[in-house]
């Protein structure tokens, strides 16, 4: 680690912490050539293989975004939305993979989803599964309903 300061290629840590969250460890060092301390953000990045073969960096907000398009109009909060993320965010850090399919995210979105509102499952679920039809529509709302009966 490089010393912000003068550029020395060496530092010394003195404390090293984990973030609330638990997704990153911050390390005060100090610089023993200017004597200076700095802090610095060690996290590990989930990368995403994405179906045109490109990859890039996971990211929590890009969730919570195609999330809140499919729950506009529908009595979810940020609070809830943000929860979701983090929900998503963990099980796709449970899985040890240092690279996810998007597919794969998709399936960790649906289950939270569908507790969270299923009119926004639904919207989700007809974009992610790429819905043709209102029989697609009818399944799928078949499906709802044999797990969560109406009236219950």
């Amino acid at each position: 680690m490089h010393c912000p300061f003068c550029r020395n290629p060496d530092s010394r840590v003195i404390d090293s912490r984990s973030t609330e969250d638990g997704a990153a460890i911050r390390r005060r060092r100090s610089c023993p050539e200017c004597g200076r301390r700095f802090t610095t953000q060690e996290t590990v990045l989930q990368m995403v293989a994405k179906r045109s073969g490109v990859t890039e960096p996971f990211s929590r907000d890009k969730i919570i975004a195609g999330v809140r398009r499919a729950c506009q109009g529908r009595p979810v909060d940020e609070d809830a939305l943000a929860k979701l993320g983090h929900q998503v965010e963990e099980a796709i850090r449970a899985t040890g993979v240092a690279e996810i399919p998007s597919h794969q995210i998709g399936l960790a979105i649906l289950g939270p989803l569908r507790e969270l509102d299923e009119v926004a499952y639904l919207r989700f679920a007809s974009v992610y599964r790429g819905f043709e039809s209102l029989d697609d529509f009818a399944k799928e709302i078949e499906l709802l309903r044999a797990v969560d009966p109406p009236g219950e």
